[in-house]
């Protein structure tokens, strides 16, 4: 899995109008992408890394301060732009896998005691965040 990892200042999705998921003050946002070789057990290692990753004011985690995380399925991600001009998706998992691991991540973090915040899986999504730094960290696992 990969996950785009931005300390925010509150962030928002929006489908069709409508605000789905929002946090407001200092947490991260959260773009994650799957690949085809990824498990359940990848989803648990990246909502703990999530949870865990020192990141926030003072090198603290979500987990010392309780910030919330918004988390958002991102499948381009894995896209591969390295040949000519059009990105590919190969790498990327279908639908049909990538959810599940997607709420698994969401899941496995509320387990963690996590506030968590989604988007709405394979909607067209309108994400907006104020960057806080700005910081942003790639998360491979």
């Amino acid at each position: 899995m990969r996950a785009v990892v931005q300390r925010v200042d509150g962030a928002a999705v929006v489908v069709d109008g409508e605000t789905v998921g929002e946090i407001q003050g200092q947490g991260l946002c959260v773009l994650v992408g799957a690949t085809h070789e990824d498990t359940g057990e990848t989803a648990a290692k990246l909502a703990r890394k999530l949870w865990t990753l020192r990141v926030l004011d003072g090198e603290k985690s979500c987990s010392d301060t309780g910030a919330p995380l918004l988390v958002v399925s991102q499948f381009t991600l894995y896209g591969d732009a390295r040949k000519g001009r059009r990105p590919t998706w190969q790498a990327a998992a279908p639908g049909e896998v990538a959810e599940p691991l997607v709420d698994a991540v969401c899941a496995h973090l509320r387990a963690l005691g996590a506030h968590v915040e989604t988007g709405r899986f394979g909607a067209q999504m309108r994400v907006s965040l104020t960057n806080d730094g700005p910081f942003t960290v790639l998360l491979e696992l």
